[in-house]
Parts: C-alpha cells; structure tokens; sequence
C-alpha cells in the first residue's frame, strides 16, 4: 500500500466507523432497559472511550516519531 492509498482508505474508513460507532450506540440504548435507565453513564462511556483511544494512539505515534529522530532515522 502506498501513501496515496492509506490516505484515501483514511479519509473514506473514518466516517463509515463513525457512523457504525453511532449505530452500536442507538442499538444499546434501543435494546438495554439498563442503558435507557442510565444515560448520563452511558454517554459518559461512549464520549470517553475514542478521547482515549485516540489520545494513546496520538502519544504512541508521536513518541515513535521522537525516538526515530533521536536515532537520526
């Protein structure tokens, strides 16, 4: 895969999960008593869960970049 292509597949991959992470979220709170009873748990849940996942993702990329440029790769 080239540049081109990873850039293309990001730009169309990340709405389409971002569609299906709206769904798995109407499909919980539709079919969970729990999840309907509880919203602001939820909502905490799901606002939280890509901040962190994107945060880690962000921070292990940059330091991999900072360690290259240590070793003058």
């Amino acid at each position: 895969m080239d540049k081109d292509t990873k850039f293309a597949a990001l730009v169309l991959g990340v709405p389409f999960l971002g569609l299906l992470y709206c769904a798995l979220i109407l499909g919980i709170m539709l079919y969970s008593a729990w999840a309907r009873e509880h919203p602001v748990i939820i909502a905490t849940v799901f606002v939280i869960a890509p901040s962190l996942i994107s945060g880690s993702i962000w921070l292990f990329s940059s330091a991999k970049a900072r360690n290259k440029e240590k070793l003058g790769l």
